[in-house]
């Protein structure tokens, strides 16, 4: 048998809320960028992590060092696009 005794105002302690899981996992996305970029392992291109304002969605751009052409972005454009078109209800 397991008898536990706690004080009165005892409390569970509380996972960490999700804008601090959020804030957090972003950190970390931007050092594992920045770690990928130092090691010049995409040669010319750099990682891009960008989180726009107003929708708060965060965006992952592989962009060539030289040109500043995006080389490739996840989620796409036309998928922003579609998303912000499909909330405004068109």
């Amino acid at each position: 048998m397991h008898i536990s005794i706690k004080p009165i105002d005892y409390s569970p302690p509380q996972s960490a809320p999700p804008a601090t899981v959020e804030a957090v996992q972003r950190r970390e996305v931007v050092a594992a960028a920045r770690s990928i970029n130092a090691s010049g392992y995409l040669g010319q291109n750099q990682i891009v992590f960008v989180v726009e304002r107003g929708t708060n969605r965060a965006i992952l751009r592989v962009v060539d060092r030289e040109t500043n052409e995006v080389v490739l972005q996840l989620p796409p454009e036309y998928v922003l696009r579609l998303a912000q078109e499909l909330k405004a209800g068109r």
